[in-house]
């Protein structure tokens, strides 16, 4: 599978991204199964857009955060994603709105360009 989601695009998705977890739920009418699915993606922006300014990539603002732990993050909020419809008996919108977001933050980590390929490259 080539991996293109270079450390630069993914800096550039990050904050839209953020933004769109936080204004999506309100926008889609999540949480007729329960309110946990319009405040679990509202408080997964707001923390997204806190780590992307402590991240270090050319985005962040405080850079104190090393990026393979922005990665790592990433891959646990997916993971997360997954799982909530299952934990918190979400059902319909709410538990298709989770089910896609987890798979496509999986797929963005997951089609992350390593580092050593991006410096071999150069």
């Amino acid at each position: 599978m080539p991996r293109f989601v270079t450390k630069t695009i993914h800096a550039y998705l990050d904050y839209p991204v953020a933004i769109a977890l936080v204004a999506m739920p309100f926008i889609l009418g999540l949480g007729a199964s329960s309110p946990y699915a319009l405040w679990l993606s509202v408080v997964t922006g707001i923390a997204a857009f806190v780590l992307t300014l402590l991240t270090d990539h050319h985005l962040g603002l405080f850079r104190v955060l090393p990026y393979s732990f922005h990665l790592a993050v990433d891959f646990a909020v997916g993971l997360v994603f997954l799982a909530a419809p299952l934990v918190l008996g979400l059902a319909g919108l709410d538990a298709a709105y989770y089910w896609v977001l987890g798979a496509t933050v999986l797929l963005v980590v997951g089609l992350h360009k390593p580092q050593d390929a991006m410096v071999a490259a150069q």
